[in-house]
């Protein structure tokens, strides 16, 4: 069985981490191996990193409102490398009403504040379940 990777960062000016350090904790304790990039990120230096260490997931926190603008850049950016079947979830402070636009554009999955403990780890861990099974 293989290592459960997955890349967590914040994006652009967003300097927010309470929510993003506490889900690396998580994770971390469900023995996921997690790749914290902390913030100001570009959408290219995630994309290179998930390729880098090989992450199975890219995991992105929003809070300023800017997600759907990132939702299609690192999109973009992704099928510039060849990776858009690679998974890529969102979480944050983001309105219910954005989710669906959100999974129309690319994104895997959308965590929206209050999400269990157990309903994040258990929708990852299935994702990487999905990428054995293929």
């Amino acid at each position: 069985m293989t290592k459960k990777r997955i890349i967590l960062a914040k994006l652009g000016l967003d300097g927010h981490t309470n929510g993003i350090k506490i889900v690396a904790s998580w994770l971390m304790e469900a023995g996921f191996e997690v790749i914290y990039m902390g913030l100001y990120n570009t959408p290219e230096k995630v994309v290179k990193a998930a390729i880098e260490e090989d992450a199975d997931i890219i995991g992105l926190s929003f809070l300023e409102g800017s997600h759907i603008y990132y939702a299609e850049r690192v999109i973009e950016v992704m099928k510039s490398y060849g990776i858009e079947g690679k998974k890529l979830v969102f979480g944050g402070v983001i309105p219910p009403d954005d989710v669906e636009r959100l999974k129309e554009i690319g994104v895997t999955e959308v965590f929206l504040p209050g999400t269990p403990r157990e309903i994040i780890i258990s929708k990852l861990e299935s994702m990487i379940g999905e990428r054995d099974e293929n």
